[in-house]
């Protein structure tokens, strides 16, 4: 095995913390890579690891030498990324990370185009609604969709976030139709939450044309963490929901589903949609991708046109 090799083992010995993680995620056993890194300490004449049953940590060698091996490694793959893209027939491995749904609907018709117009490409796609480690899941591009908080990537939005309260034709013949947000909370609600954001609290202007904002705790009795799940609860009549418009697969009156309160001004709460990723000079392929993707979803996107003259809607 190659010294480089040797060094990407190392790194990522160092950023998972266990030589079990590294393993699996290079798909070696144990004694392999441990035997490797014993390679690598003996090759550069220094420990680079203190080693316990329990636990490892980096020698003062080691902690310099990693340094050193994220830049190589990091230039390493930008030569190999750049050549790629400059081949007749573009080729190289792409990892795309998304939400559930947003990448179902929204991301993987972009990967069909992708692949149909550079077969040589091999792209794997992540799909969970928790966020991914850009850098310890070796990400090339992440979708995210809220506030953004990893200040050492590099971001691009795509596009805006847009809120909207939607029930059933069924809610609404049960309960009537809310005139405020007070008589709104009187409400059940189906609410989003992940292990990221909780949507029950309901950012709305405290009367029609008002900028003062009301913070409102939402009565959620059924709270999911899939956007489809949540849409299905709406329909069948469990509750209203707040929904970002992306959550819209169709048009709203195909879907059953009726705005409400479009009179008060909802916060976008400063969220959008981005994509994110780790390098400031990211590849050809990697910028294609994320303009595709931009291109598909439109400006402005077009899941606003599920929800007719939203542009006059929920605004101040």
């Amino acid at each position: 095995m190659s010294i480089s090799n040797q060094l990407a083992l190392f790194v990522d010995v160092v950023k998972l913390g266990s030589f079990a993680k590294a393993a699996k995620l290079h798909q070696m056993d144990n004694s392999s890579l441990s035997k490797q890194i014993k390679k690598l300490e003996a090759t550069l004449g220094v420990t680079l690891l203190n080693r316990s049953t329990r636990s490892i940590s980096l020698t003062s060698a080691g902690q310099d030498i990693l340094a050193q091996s994220e830049l190589m490694l990091e230039n390493l793959n930008q030569i190999h990324n750049i050549a790629d893209a400059y081949q007749s027939q573009p080729k190289g491995r792409i990892r795309i990370a998304a939400p559930v749904f947003f990448g179902q609907v929204y991301i993987q018709p972009v990967v069909t185009q992708f692949l149909k117009r550079y077969p040589e490409i091999k792209l794997s796609l992540i799909l969970d609604d928790r966020r991914a480690n850009i850098i310890t899941d070796h990400i090339d591009l992440a979708f995210r969709i809220g506030r953004l908080s990893d200040s050492n990537l590099i971001a691009k939005k795509i596009a805006n976030t847009n809120f909207a309260l939607v029930a059933s034709k069924q809610f609404i013949a049960k309960h009537g139709t809310p005139q405020t947000p007070e008589q709104l909370l009187t409400l059940p609600a189906v609410i989003y939450g992940n292990d990221d954001i909780h949507l029950d609290h309901l950012q709305i202007a405290s009367s029609p044309g008002s900028k003062q904002w009301l913070n409102l705790k939402m009565r959620g009795n059924y709270v999911v963490n899939d956007v489809q799940s949540m849409i299905k609860g709406v329909q069948e009549g469990l509750g209203y929901a707040l929904i970002d418009l992306f959550n819209l697969q169709y048009p709203i009156h195909e879907m059953g589903l009726t705005p409400i309160l479009t009179d008060y001004a909802l916060s976008t709460r400063d969220t959008g949609i981005y994509a994110i990723y780790p390098h400031r000079q990211h590849t050809p392929l990697i910028g294609e991708f994320i303009q595709a993707a931009q291109q598909h979803i439109g400006t402005p996107p077009y899941w606003e046109s599920h929800i007719p003259n939203y542009q006059q809607m929920y605004r101040p």
